[in-house]
């Protein structure tokens, strides 16, 4: 990978760009590692964005004249073009038809659009079809397995892009392909899209523990998470803060041994503490934890190529002035900084936040360390608010995920970006295969 700061300008132009093409040919050549993709609360933007914008790749990449169901892909990913050339003699996007060997609605149903659901587009909007292209390189040979309940989707199109499998194995021995594995227990589900059920949280916690099981397994090398509602997660038995946190425990790790990172092209934001009441951010902020975050957000921007030392916020207002404000500066993270250079990493700081996301933006850090949530994704939100990625770091394996929530209110409408999901499994590709090199 390229050093240096990705190319600002959004997401089109860092698609475009000579460094995003440089990332694709590094890892064109080499093997490519299964993927999972959770899709989240049954009722909320996630088993939308999939049918929209994994619909569309399937579309672009299967030669409806070509059915090669001997090589178990219904909706194959085999053949999804190793350039964007190949884009050029496609026509303009129908709803995504059925595949040979994909998943099809019951006999004697048309897989009617349950309630809240709007009626599929007959076409993609301008900007899926560009993120659906954008993907093709990545998604090359690539084994996509979605996890969730089948009705979901349905409740999106009317022909699935997917096959179906009994389980996970069965994906990963069929070769490259967009594929579904729906979890016991889910058959059946009541989907009630843009509403808040408790069905719709169950849904998110069995997919997101069936995806873990195959996680820690080793099975697939990465996740990508569509949201989940966590009001609706801990009223359906699942008693966790979130998606980061049930990642750690079930690969064995404490809450604070990952850290929360959010990233777009032009700023990328680690947190000390992710969900806490505010009252409680100041006791949670250790030297320990600040020097943990700054070791692993180190690590990603090695992995990501990216050159220069990570800036650290302070937790007061103008860092403290000096302890008038407050002591955390003087007696906690300065500290944790210094510990951090003792180790070799290159880390800046205390600096005012509200000084520092200026300076960071414009490419003088390739990373921020705030020590709170708001304090490091009001900025980033500003800039990135259809386009971020939320990366765990920490973990034995790979995580991504959209950077927004469920949704309810525009859940299926249609009126969703798809770049945040197009930027997640983009980061995951290139991690997942980085990481078996």
């Amino acid at each position: 990978m390229g050093k240096g700061n990705i190319p600002r300008g959004g997401l089109d132009r860092y698609l475009e760009s000579a460094y995003c093409a440089g990332m694709v040919d590094h890892f064109s050549h080499k093997p490519v590692a299964p993927l999972c993709v959770t899709l989240g609360d049954s009722n909320g933007l996630g088993p939308e964005l999939a049918c929209r914008l994994l619909g569309e790749v399937v579309r672009r990449s299967t030669d409806a004249n070509t059915p090669t169901p001997e090589k178990g892909a219904g909706a194959s990913a085999r053949d999804i073009c190793t350039s964007a050339s190949a884009l050029d003699a496609c026509p303009s996007a129908s709803a995504p038809d059925v595949c040979p060997g994909a998943s099809v609605p019951p006999e004697g149903k048309t897989a009617p659009l349950t309630t809240g659901a709007a009626q599929p587009d007959t076409s993609p909007d301008a900007d899926t079809a560009r993120h659906a292209a954008a993907l093709l390189p990545f998604l090359a040979g690539r084994t996509v397995l979605c996890i969730g309940a089948e009705a979901s989707l349905f409740a999106h199109t009317r022909k699935a892009f997917w096959t179906r499998v009994d389980t996970p194995g069965d994906a990963l021995a069929a070769g490259p392909g967009v594929y579904l594995y729906e979890p016991p227990g889910l058959d059946g589900l009541d989907v009630r899209v843009g509403e808040a059920t408790v069905s719709g949280g169950r849904a998110a916690g069995v997919t997101l523990s069936a995806a873990c099981d195959l996680l820690c397994a080793g099975v697939v090398s990465g996740v990508v998470t569509l949201p989940l509602h966590k009001a609706m997660l801990h009223a359906a038995g699942f008693d966790v803060p979130g998606h980061t946190e049930y990642l750690a425990r079930r690969a064995g790790l404490a809450d604070d041994e990952v850290c929360m990172h959010l990233c777009g092209d032009r700023l990328r934001v680690s947190l000390v503490t992710t969900h806490p009441p505010l009252r409680e951010v100041a006791a949670l902020v250790t030297r320990e934890r600040v020097l943990r975050c700054l070791r692993l957000t180190a690590a990603f921007v090695r992995a990501l190529g990216l050159q220069g030392p990570v800036a650290v916020c302070g937790l007061n207002p103008h860092a403290g002035e000096s302890g008038r404000i407050g002591r955390e500066e003087i007696e906690v993270i300065t500290p944790a900084i210094e510990d951090a250079r003792r180790e070799g990493l290159a880390a800046e700081g205390p600096f005012p936040a509200d000084t520092l996301f200026h300076r960071a933006a414009a490419g003088g850090y390739p990373a921020v360390l705030a020590m709170y949530h708001d304090q490091g994704l009001g900025p980033l939100k500003l800039l990135h608010f259809s386009d971020a990625v939320n990366v765990t770091l920490g973990l034995p394996f790979v995580r991504t995920s959209v950077d927004h929530g469920t949704g309810f209110d525009i859940a299926g409408t249609g009126r969703a970006s798809t770049g945040s999901f197009t930027a997640a499994l983009q980061l995951a590709c290139m991690l997942c295969d980085a990481k078996g090199r």
